[in-house]
């Protein structure tokens, strides 16, 4: 293969890390300069590599080592489109951070520490040799965890990083077993033989395969918080909000990228991938019912990304890759902008602030729209090719989606009425489904080389699986809309405390923690979770 892109796409993390090295005694504003200088460049260059596997194809280095061990990258699809997303949400962090950390005394410890977190995420997302990839994967984390206690004296900040601590060394310990389990079993780490042995059916049923996929799975849990080792990233508030733009539209994706590199693998042992769709579909649940109940916006946010992460691994558990692609890319990009814009919240809604027409709509309507957007994203999927047995997460996902427009839908039909209302909130969804299933339809397109196709249909499991999302969400739906309509009974009340505290296992785990690791307690890993 070609190995002009993958050596091209090289030069973006090492340019970030140049930039962070050289001049460190320069003064802040110089350093701050130097750094929007950089990212703008590996932006660049993250787009020109990631244009010339467009027009060359996928490329792949030599193996730098011996016996399927050692150090090699590649570029395809998928490494490109996330490499650009990655480059793109670095340049526009670390040009936001120069003006919100200016006259801070810890300026440049930050903006240098930054650049070496988006080195090592765009290092992660190009390496060839699950040794290159492992050793990426840990550098990312310790990297981060200078960020997440640049003010090392909170003790929230403290508490959060030891949480994060734990989570990420147990993640590390379990993909390092995987990588020698996988091995053992194939002779080699190179992720492109993994994945052509793999293709070839090499490994199915074997235990090693199944037991190395079951590790990669809770170690992209553990890295995209996921229950119950959720509550690191509801707690690392304490750090400046760039950080939290950064970690929540692009490390927190890691878990879904390993899925996703790996996924042949993994589709020789469904036993994990089932795992996967109910451990993500069951935090997706948890995350939105408790994101409605948060005062705090920058909590409720987090929450909203614990929520998303668990849609994106659902879909990976139900063998729709592309379609979790898809939703790393818009979930970035979207979340990305809510951190950056979450100091003027305030504003913005007080600008688009509209008089209410007047209390929820009634439970029966609500009914109605919801099975009439069910409705009309099986029909429309089916129009696209896609039903509920070969392609339940897309159909399962659009019917979440298409539950945004639901109170929309139920007002317009609510009390009288009008034919115009009615007529342009059906538009509306429509509009919505058609374009979801055309993105769809495109990603899967984009990376049909890169990434399986779908899970093979091997029973009802995933429809099963796909179906209980669509019916929890439905109920999920009703349940926001008698919240509101019954904020006094005494059950709402006690629902909306024990949802407002995350059904406590934010509690317990601190708790845990607290047992394990006193807050007297010191240890020279405090500063790298």
């Amino acid at each position: 293969m070609n190995p002009i892109p993958p050596c091209l796409a090289a030069l973006a993390p090492l340019t970030l890390c140049v930039a962070a090295i050289i001049g460190a005694d320069a003064g802040a504003r110089v350093v701050a300069r130097r750094a929007i200088a950089a990212a703008a460049l590996a932006f660049g260059i993250t787009a020109a590599a990631s244009l010339a596997a467009a027009i060359l194809g996928a490329g792949r280095t030599p193996l730098v080592g011996a016996h399927g061990l050692g150090l090699s990258l590649q570029l395809d699809a998928l490494g490109a489109i996330l490499i650009v997303l990655v480059g793109f949400i670095g340049f526009v962090v670390i040009s936001y951070s120069r003006n919100y950390l200016d006259g801070d005394p810890g300026q440049v410890r930050f903006t240098r520490w930054l650049l070496l977190t988006l080195a090592a995420v765009l290092t992660l997302l190009i390496s060839g040799n699950l040794v290159l990839l492992l050793a990426a994967w840990i550098a990312t984390s310790l990297a981060l965890g200078k960020l997440l206690l640049f003010y090392g004296t909170r003790p929230a900040a403290i508490r959060a990083s030891r949480k994060k601590f734990v989570a990420s060394r147990l993640g590390d310990a379990m993909f390092a077993l995987a990588a020698l389990l996988l091995y053992i079993r194939f002779g080699t780490l190179e992720i492109a033989s993994l994945a052509a042995q793999a293709r070839g059916g090499e490994g199915a049923g074997s235990a090693l395969v199944t037991i190395a996929a079951l590790l990669i799975v809770a170690t992209a849990m553990l890295k995209s918080a996921q229950l119950p080792l959720h509550g690191w990233l509801i707690e690392v508030m304490e750090t400046p909000t760039p950080v939290s733009a950064l970690l929540h539209a692009g490390i927190i994706n890691a878990g879904g990228f390993l899925v996703l590199r790996l996924s042949d693998v993994l589709l020789l042992a469904t036993p994990a991938l089932d795992v996967l769709a109910v451990v993500g579909g069951t935090t997706a649940l948890f995350g939105s019912l408790v994101m409605l109940t948060q005062t705090s916006v920058k909590v409720q946010l987090a929450y909203s990304t614990v929520a998303q992460m668990g849609f994106m691994l659902l879909q990976c558990g139900l063998g729709a890759f592309s379609a979790a692609l898809l939703h790393i890319v818009a979930h970035s990009l979207y979340k990305a902008h809510a951190f950056l814009s979450s100091g003027s919240i305030i504003d913005l809604a007080r600008a688009s602030w509209t008089p209410s027409p007047g209390g929820q709509p009634h439970a029966a309507r609500l009914i109605l729209a919801l099975a009439s957007v069910i409705g009309l994203a099986l029909s429309i999927g089916f129009a696209f090719g896609m039903t509920l047995r070969s392609n339940p997460a897309q159909i399962a996902l659009g019917s979440v989606l298409l539950m945004g427009l639901v109170h929309l839908m139920a007002n317009a039909i609510d009390e009288r009425p009008n034919a115009f209302v009615v007529a342009r909130a059906a538009v509306t969804a429509l509009g919505v489904a058609v374009v979801y299933f055309a993105l769809q339809a495109v990603m899967a397109w984009l990376v049909a080389g890169s990434l399986p196709a779908s899970r093979p249909v091997d029973g009802v499991v995933p429809m099963l699986i796909a179906a209980a999302v669509v019916v929890s969400f439905a109920a999920v739906t009703l349940f926001q809309n008698q919240m509101m309509r019954r904020a006094d009974a005494p059950f709402w009340i006690a629902a909306y405390v024990h949802l407002r505290n995350g059904l406590y296992l934010n509690t317990l785990a601190n708790r845990l923690v607290l047992t394990l690791w006193p807050r007297g307690a010191t240890s020279r890993f405090n500063s790298n979770p």
